[in-house]
């Protein structure tokens, strides 16, 4: 499964959003597992009656983890919040030398039933907060000797199938990407590693905890460590090596050495997740 290897993050920091729970907490997690600080965005202060953990919880689990972390309460979508967050780490640890952008929201009804407010949500989200924090970071990546900037979404798949299946989500989602790649190449001699992430199966998050058929789903999906342990795979590559990339969290660490899977769970037939086709 998972491997402990000698990477080490150690006096990196990292800034991620929404990390309260799930693969957020997860890449947080095993960033700080190789010692990273880690600085969290996010708007869960108190707990929800459905989701587990909190800003807080989070930070006590990744100091618990031999990291050191600092909880920021806020939304990715606000300029002020991310501004605070990325001072926050300034403040705290002297600089940002990894930038993670995991928020997202989702909505897959149908065009014609996709309310204007869910649209606007995944695109403020998934969009706007993705830029955001990016932005905020740069300055400060820029002075770090192994910066990275890795936004969880997935590779271009211009299948009719998935551009039809939900299209105003998978704009959002490829809006990322495509924020990722065009930065790639915006930023190219600044030494800065660009990259995506996405995981092949579902993972066992809330969302699909909270599903009709959980319990199928649940023993079908991997644990959030599988990308957790992928993330830091590729922060402790060289940013050129990365930068313009877009990985699957499996690759990453069959790439990197890891030859069974399995001790990440769902089974013998993990369900393949959104944009990832049959090999």
């Amino acid at each position: 499964m998972s491997r402990q290897p000698g990477q080490t993050l150690t006096d990196r920091t990292l800034v991620i959003s929404g990390a309260s729970r799930g693969i957020g907490l997860a890449i947080a997690l095993g960033a700080a597992r190789r010692g990273a600080n880690v600085v969290l965005l996010a708007k869960t202060a108190e707990p929800h009656p459905k989701l587990p953990g909190t800003v807080h919880t989070a930070v006590a689990e990744i100091e618990a983890a031999g990291g050191k972390g600092v909880a920021v309460v806020g939304d990715v979508r606000n300029e002020e919040d991310v501004a605070r967050t990325v001072d926050n780490a300034v403040a705290h640890f002297g600089g940002v030398d990894i930038c993670v952008n995991n928020a997202s929201a989702i909505a897959t009804d149908p065009t014609e039933k996709l309310a204007a407010k869910k649209f606007d949500l995944m695109m403020d989200i998934n969009v706007r907060g993705t830029f955001l924090l990016t932005k905020a970071c740069l300055p400060h990546l820029r002075k770090s000797s192994s910066a990275h900037v890795l936004t969880l979404a997935p590779p271009m798949n211009m299948s009719p199938h998935w551009l039809g299946a939900h299209p105003s989500y998978t704009l959002s989602k490829y809006g990322m990407t495509l924020l990722s790649l065009g930065w790639a190449a915006e930023y190219a001699d600044a030494g800065i590693g660009f990259a995506c992430l996405w995981p092949e199966t579902y993972v066992a998050t809330s969302a699909v905890a909270n599903s009709p058929n959980f319990e199928s789903m649940l023993a079908r999906s991997r644990d959030p460590q599988i990308m957790g342990d992928a993330a830091a795979e590729i922060f402790s590559r060289p940013a050129a090596e990365v930068n313009g990339k877009c990985y699957i969290d499996s690759q990453v660490l069959v790439e990197s050495g890891v030859t069974d899977l399995s001790g990440y769970g769902g089974g013998d037939d993990p369900i393949l997740d959104i944009f990832v086709d049959k090999s």
